[in-house]
């Protein structure tokens, strides 16, 4: 199974959107600055997560999410959750 998630880091309040295989070992990766981007913000929390059948349909979900270029959106994602 295939996640699109959304992190959150009240470090830098800021949101990071990804794609992934493996939420808890991305999550883990993450958070022990394994990751070049998110290394500033740690810790981060894991505060959406929507699962899909293929890599392909949880990228485009990232994809979308990222176009919209809006806190707004992503704030009323996770709302709905």
């Amino acid at each position: 199974m295939c996640y699109c998630y959304i992190l959150y880091s009240e470090k830098i309040d800021q949101y990071y959107v990804g794609s992934t295989t493996d939420l808890e070992d991305r999550l883990k990766r993450h958070n022990t600055g394994r990751s070049k981007y998110t290394k500033r913000g740690l810790p981060w929390k894991l505060v959406y997560s929507q699962h899909y059948f293929s890599k392909s349909e949880a990228y485009q979900a990232e994809m979308y999410i990222k176009s919209q270029k809006s806190r707004k959106y992503i704030e009323s994602l996770i709302k709905d959750t």
